[in-house]
């Protein structure tokens, strides 16, 4: 300490300091146009983290980037890895032309880092990310050229790893030829935004992979980065930061290997390159493929005598000891190789191996190619074999018992969704082929999907309350449509199984048919004949598709569906209430003559009763009758309801759930009565069939309409009636009633339940379902 106060020493700290102050007030981040920027010279970021300068090594220099002048390690990146010049010649600038050069004052050549055409006045800045870039100093500094885009062997967090579409540009990083020569090496690390992977390669072969980025991770590179993969139409490029926050970079060093490099704190080896033995395949490793000789060698390094061997030379100055390994490895006569470190070219070994040879005359490390001795190779040979062999009999097995009680499974599920909760209609049973009665089919999920292009989206024809319908072709050229059950849909089993019994047993000209249906797993499928032309409102409620509907089309298409009706109701070996009846489950054949579908929320009504009352209310808001949407109670003149407001779309063109505006805001059903009691009814007709109409037949069918939307289920007609009305076979038609729902919204619905039950309710395109708590 009593040093310290030395004079002579406070001279020497006073010089140590004033150097230091003179550097901190030169140093600059900024070569200008025509600067001359020599040997000795810095540029420092502003923030003094990096230092852009000439490396020396040995009687080399190089233009590179390192980190802080008190940094130990290698520059991150080099200008002139492969053309050096000597120490203490080199001389950067940028000239008049705006052509960034090394020069050598020596009087070597010059090398040209990048030219460009501009005229504007250019400035070189050594970034606080480490990028090195080229730019305008005037406007918006454009910047013309960055040394982020030229990466050598090491990856900064913000530097980019792929591909530049619009340039062309491969961002990858070169490892060193060896430790001390900068020129480009053996390996390269790439992003492959394919495979979603990094891969060093050795000579353009793959060597080791990092496995597949999942959650910014790598299933390999996992040490505190988080990496984020961008793809657009310009660029397709991996990234990373660090997430400590510390500043450290990835580095490919010379052989392969792939390390974490802290600034502060020394490197961490993520990937050691000599792991890549040859034969292995851990910690990401590729095997090298070789003769057959190789076959379970793995490269080792031995330190022993060796006798009665001859060696051969490579002198080949880019030769690396990986280069000199798989020359080796490709050589069954080869034993071994070697080579001193920070050297080039190879040593190989042929000949006898043997370490207990009396007539060796030197000692040397040699990596050699271990194979197994013959009878540990026989032995493990075996017991591989047989291993196979018996894990390929026990899964041979476990398919075979998976498959038989799958398909036992099946016909059990089958079986019970064919069969219904009446003993008197269980007529419907699984036979022994996999058919049905009522030439009914079992589909095979392979067929289903040959047929729908594995329900690609340009096969989809609609989304329905059970799921999505799709069209598809048998192989036999039938065309169908699949009904595919959604999880989503909030049907399931029960109306799966309502409409595979229920459609089974119904045949009729006006309700669609049901060919047959596929279980799979979860997957439920109903596959019915192909409707060419859609539903109905897919017309009607379209303000071109409309116009293909002239008014005798329309009035044929009312008369087919209240045939079908009056046949669920009447005349088939079920009477059935379908629940569900709205434009979307009408159906058009390619005569456009209408179908009845979906009966997944269908009911079978017996003979004996008039009215059922029922705690789960399923249905379509602005279908339903307000008996039974407000009390659960339904029967025959429920559907009658929803024929009546199917009838006024029809005529109108419009949805139910329109607004109009009279004195009050007004449904379909609302306005149509309004109409009708000011003697405007005609007013409601589309104007699209005014024309081909006759006005007295559109009155006569706005009536039935009207009488069928009452509010009192006793004072609607039944379907037979309906039909007598519409063929004229009534003369006089009764005068209707004040309907029900005549207001727009669904208030009413929603308030007038009883409390023992929940309502959701959507629009005319939805279903609802109330259920007893």
């Amino acid at each position: 300490m009593a040093n310290r106060g030395n004079p002579i020493n406070k001279l020497f700290y006073l010089i140590i300091y004033c150097c230091c102050a003179c550097y901190a007030v030169t140093a600059t981040d900024t070569l200008i146009k025509g600067q001359l920027f020599n040997s000795s010279d810095r540029l420092v970021s502003k923030n003094g983290l990096f230092t852009l300068g000439f490396y020396n090594i040995s009687e080399s220099s190089y233009l590179g980037i390192w980190f802080r002048d008190s940094y130990s390690g290698k520059p991150f990146w080099l200008a002139n890895r492969d053309k050096p010049v000597p120490v203490g010649t080199g001389v950067f600038t940028i000239d008049e032309a705006g052509t960034m050069k090394i020069m050598d004052s020596g009087g070597g050549d010059v090398i040209d880092v990048y030219a460009t055409q501009s005229n504007a006045n250019l400035s070189a800045v050594l970034l606080d990310n480490g990028n090195f870039v080229l730019r305008e100093v005037e406007g918006n500094q454009q910047v013309l050229w960055e040394s982020f885009d030229y990466p050598t062997d090491t990856l900064l967090p913000g530097m980019k790893l792929g591909i530049n579409r619009r340039t062309g540009r491969n961002w990858s990083l070169g490892s060193w030829l060896i430790d001390l020569t900068p020129s480009p090496g053996a390996f390269s690390l790439e992003w492959d935004p394919n495979a979603h992977q990094l891969f060093v390669k050795r000579r353009g072969v793959t060597f080791w992979s990092s496995g597949e980025l999942k959650d910014n991770k790598f299933g390999i590179i996992n040490y505190d980065y988080s990496f984020v993969s961008v793809s657009n139409a310009d660029e397709e490029y991996i990234t990373f930061s660090h997430a400590r926050n510390e500043y450290s970079f990835l580095h490919l060093d010379y052989d392969g290997s792939i390390v974490d490099d802290y600034v502060d704190r020394g490197p961490v080896v993520l990937f050691l390159s000599p792991r890549c033995d040859g034969n292995s395949t851990n910690d990401g490793c590729v095997r090298w493929e070789g003769p057959e000789c190789r076959n379970g060698a793995k490269f080792a390094v031995r330190d022993g005598w060796f006798g009665n061997v001859r060696i051969n030379y490579d002198d080949n100055a880019s030769l690396t000891e990986t280069d000199c390994m798989d020359i080796c490895w490709r050589d069954c006569e080869c034993i071994g190789t070697d080579k001193s470190d920070n050297t080039t070219g190879c040593r190989f070994w042929y000949g006898p191996f043997n370490v207990d040879d009396n007539r060796v005359s030197a000692t040397y490390n040699i990596i050699i190619p271990e194979e197994r001795s013959s009878s540990d190779s026989g032995g493990r040979e075996w017991i591989w074999i047989l291993g196979v062999v018996a894990a390929a009999l026990i899964l041979i097995l476990l398919a075979i018992f998976f498959f038989w009680r799958r398909k036992k499974l099946r016909e059990r599920y089958l079986l019970e969704l064919m069969t219904t909760d009446r003993a008197e209609d269980a007529d419907v049973l699984l036979d022994h082929d996999g058919n049905k009665g009522h030439n009914l089919k079992v589909f095979s999920v392979s067929s289903i999907l040959d047929a729908t292009n594995n329900f690609s989206s340009e096969n989809k024809l609609g989304q329905g309350g059970f799921g999505p319908v799709y069209k598809g072709k048998l192989n036999e050229g039938q065309e169908i449509a699949v009904k595919r059950l959604s999880r989503s849909s909030g049907q399931g089993l029960v109306e799966f199984k309502n409409e595979l019994i229920l459609i089974a047993k119904l045949q009729h000209t006006n309700l669609v048919r049901l060919l047959g249906c596929c279980i799979y797993g979860e997957e439920k499928m109903l596959v019915y004949e192909y409707m060419p032309n859609k539903s109905l409102d897919y017309f009607i409620f379209d303000d071109s598709r409309k116009k293909l509907l002239d008014w005798l089309k329309r009035f044929e298409i009312i008369e087919g569906i209240a045939q079908g009706l009056l046949y669920l109701h009447k005349y088939s070996r079920l009477r059935i209430i379908h629940r569900d009846l709205k434009a979307s489950n009408i159906l058009l054949d390619e005569n456009l003559n209408p179908k009845i579908s979906d009966f997944g929320m269908a009911r079978i009504f017996s003979t004996k009763d008039s009215v059922v009352n029922t705690n789960r209310v399923v249905g379509t808001y602005g279908y339903m009758s307000p008996e039974y949407a407000m009390e659960g109670t339904f029967s025959v003149k429920s559907d009658v309801f929803s024929f009546g407001v199917l009838v006024l779309e029809i005529i109108s063109g419009r949805k139910n759930h329109s607004s109009f505006q009279i004195d009050r805001p007004l449904n379909l059903v609302g306005y149509a009565w309004e109409l009708w009691k000011q003697g405007a009814a005609l007013q409601l007709m589309d104007p699209n069939i005014k024309d081909s109409s006759s006005s007295a037949q559109v009155l006569r069918c706005i009536n039935v309409g009207l009488l069928c939307v009452e509010d009192n289920a006793l004072d609607r007609p039944t379907m037979s009636e309906v039909i007598s009305m519409l063929s004229n076979e009534i003369g006089q038609l009764p005068v209707p009633k004040q309907p029900a729902f005549t207001s727009r919204g669904g208030v009413v619905i929603e308030t007038s339940l009883a409390e023992n039950k929940s309502v959701t309710y959507s629009t005319n395109e939805m279903s609802i379902s109330v259920d007893a708590r």
